[in-house]
């Protein structure tokens, strides 16, 4: 979950810091109040492109820093173990944006590239926005979400095991008939 956002130095951002609380967080306002801004700042951090042109005017960088809360099974922390990152108690995403270009970024304090980010990313945050139907009939996206926040574990590993015990039975038992119909056949 993401818990903080911080932004220094971003377009029109001089600096801004952002708590999110549990639940749904939702943007909201007038056309030009800065929804869209906020939006890129947390894609850039999450390893979307960014552009030399999202530094604050004047400055020679501008950082976005995201602190999320994870849960201890979740596929981020597989992620994270995967690519040896030790996880305290929250993830620490911290990117810079250099006005000549160049992007620098860290996880928990260790230097990662953007490919991860992104990889990284897509297991932590999802998006949606005007018209962007496509992500809200992802059916795979919603059952993921939901099977987290039934906190099911155990439950699903007895319904997966159940399911592929009954598959194996069908199989067995499609065998039966088949060697049944041979024998009438003869």
């Amino acid at each position: 979950m993401l818990r903080e956002l911080e932004i220094k130095d971003i377009l029109l951002i001089k600096r801004l810091s952002l708590e999110f609380s549990s639940g749904l967080n939702a943007f909201t306002g007038e056309t030009g109040t800065g929804k869209s801004i906020l939006l890129d700042c947390l894609g850039f951090v999450l390893g979307a492109r960014g552009q030399a042109l999202m530094v604050r005017e004047g400055i020679e960088r501008g950082e976005v820093v995201a602190i999320f809360s994870t849960e201890s099974s979740s596929k981020v922390n597989l992620i994270l173990d995967e690519a040896d990152i030790k996880k305290p108690d929250e993830l620490i995403i911290r990117r810079v944006n250099f006005s000549d270009g160049r992007k620098v970024a860290w996880v928990n304090d260790r230097r990662v590239s953007s490919e991860f980010l992104r990889y990284l990313g897509e297991n932590l945050v999802e998006f949606h926005g005007q018209h962007d139907e496509r992500g809200l009939l992802d059916a795979k996206g919603h059952l993921h979400l939901l099977d987290q926040f039934s906190k099911s574990d155990q439950s699903l590993k007895s319904v997966k095991k159940a399911f592929l015990s009954m598959k194996e039975n069908e199989k067995a038992l499609e065998k039966v008939i088949n060697k049944n119909q041979e024998l009438n056949d003869e």
